[in-house]
C-alpha cells in the first residue's frame, strides 16, 4: 500500500477524522482520551455494517485485529488499514514486527508503550483530543494531533554534534565539525542516544538522528532533555534525505517525490521512509561522480560546492554549521 488516506469514523455522538500516510502510525495518550473507543467503533462498523449506526469512511478498507489468532488473520488481510489496541501484547513482539515488514497493509497501533521492534517516524506519533468545532451541538469532534511536531525555532549553533549514524553520515558531519573547530561523535545507533545524553554536559549540543525511524526512542529522549535547554534534536528523515533535498541531484523527479513521498513509497518494499530515501539516492547517483554508498562516504560530497549545498539544506532546518565561521559562543 502507498499514498495518503483519510479515515472518518462517526456516529450520532462522536466524530473521528484523521489522515494516515505511512505504514506505521502510533496513537498515544492517557486513559479516557478516546483511543479505545475509536478502535471499538471501527470493529463494530466492520462487523455490523449499516445496522451499527456507525459511519466508517475511507478509500481503502479498515479493520481491527485482536486476539490469539492475530497472525492468521493478518496473513489473510491485504491492502487494509489495520487498527490494533494496546491490550494485544503481540504488538510488542519480534514476530509482529516481522509481519509488518513487507506487509501491504498500513498499521495504526494504539499504545502508550514504545515499540522498539518497529521503525516508525517521530512525525507519526499522535494523541487524541476533543475539538471545539461542534461545541454548540451534542456531537463531540475527536481530533488527532502530533505529539512531536516540527517546530520553528531559533537557529541551532552547537558546540558538539552527536550522530546516530556511524558511517557515511557521521563521516560528513565529522569533517565539517573538524573544520569548524567543533566536536563530533557517533552514538553507534539510535538505541544508544539516550545513554550518551545522560553523560553529556556540553553547553550547546545537537543530536542528529533519522527521524523516519526514531519514533520508538523519542519518549525517553524527549523526557531526558526537555529541561535541558542546551540540548537540541535535529531529526530529518535521514542523511540521504538531506542530500536529496540539497538540490545536488538534478531533475524534477526528485523534487516531485520529496514533495509527496507517500505517493511513491510502497509499504511492501520499505518498512520505513529512511530506506526508501537511501535507495532513491543510490539509484539517482549511480554511474555519476556522486555515486552514493551508506557504508562509506564518497569524497565528492566533501568537495566545497557539494558540501555547501548540503550545509545550506541543513540551515533550512535551523541547524547551522559553518566551516569558515565556527560558532564557539
Amino acid at each position: 500500500m502507498h499514498g495518503k488516506h483519510k479515515v472518518i469514523v462517526q456516529n450520532n455522538k462522536l466524530h473521528y477524522e484523521f489522515i494516515i500516510k505511512r505504514n506505521i502510525t502510533i496513537v498515544q495518550g492517557d486513559s479516557a482520551t478516546g483511543k479505545t473507543t475509536l478502535v471499538d467503533m471501527i470493529d463494530v462498523a466492520v462487523r455490523q455494517g449499516e445496522s451499527s449506526g456507525i459511519d466508517l469512511i475511507c478509500d481503502v478498507p479498515c479493520r481491527v485485529i485482536a486476539g490469539n489468532d492475530w497472525e492468521l488473520i493478518l496473513s489473510n488481510t491485504k491492502n487494509h488499514i489495520i487498527f490494533i489496541d494496546e491490550e494485544n501484547s503481540f504488538i510488542n513482539t519480534q514476530e509482529f514486527a516481522e509481519k509488518v515488514n513487507g506487509s501491504d497493509n498500513y498499521f495504526v497501533l494504539i499504545t502508550r508503550e514504545s515499540l522498539y521492534n518497529l521503525p516508525y517516524s517521530v512525525e507519526e506519533i499522535y494523541g487524541i483530543k476533543s475539538s471545539g468545532k461542534y461545541q454548540n451541538t451534542e456531537l463531540i469532534y475527536q481530533q488527532t494531533y502530533q505529539i512531536y511536531p516540527r517546530q520553528e525555532s531559533l537557529p541551532i549553533k552547537p558546540r558538539k554534534i552527536i550522530t546516530e549514524d556511524s558511517k557515511a553520515g557521521f563521516t560528513f558531519f565529522e569533517n565539517i565539525c573538524k573544520e569548524a573547530g567543533l566536536s563530533c561523535e557517533s552514538s553507534y545507533g539510535k538505541s544508544n542516544i539516550f545513554s550518551v545524553l545522560k553523560k553529556e554536559t556540553e553547553d550547546e549540543l545537537c543530536v542528529i538522528a533519522d527521524g523516519a525511524a526514531f519514533g520508538s526512542e523519542m519518549d525517553k529522549v524527549f523526557k531526558a532533555i526537555r529541561n535541558r535547554k542546551n540540548i537540541k534534536l535535529y531529526l530529518p528523515e535521514s542523511f540521504e534525505w538531506i542530500i536529496l533535498k540539497s538540490g545536488l541531484i538534478d531533475g524534477n523527479a526528485v523534487k516531485t517525490i520529496l514533495a509527496e513521498p507517500e505517493k511513491y513509497i510502497d509499504s511492501t518494499e520499505h518498512i520505513s521512509w529512511e530506506r526508501f530515501f537511501e535507495k532513491l539516492l543510490v539509484e539517482q547517483t549511480d554511474k555519476t561522480y556522486l555515486k552514493y554508498s551508506k557504508s562509506k562516504l564518497n569524497e565528492a560530497y566533501l568537495h566545497e560546492k557539494n558540501k555547501s549545498a548540503i550545509l545550506n539544506s541543513l540551515a533550512e532546518g535551523n541547524l547551522q554549521i559553518s566551516p569558515t565561521l565556527p560558532y564557539l559562543k
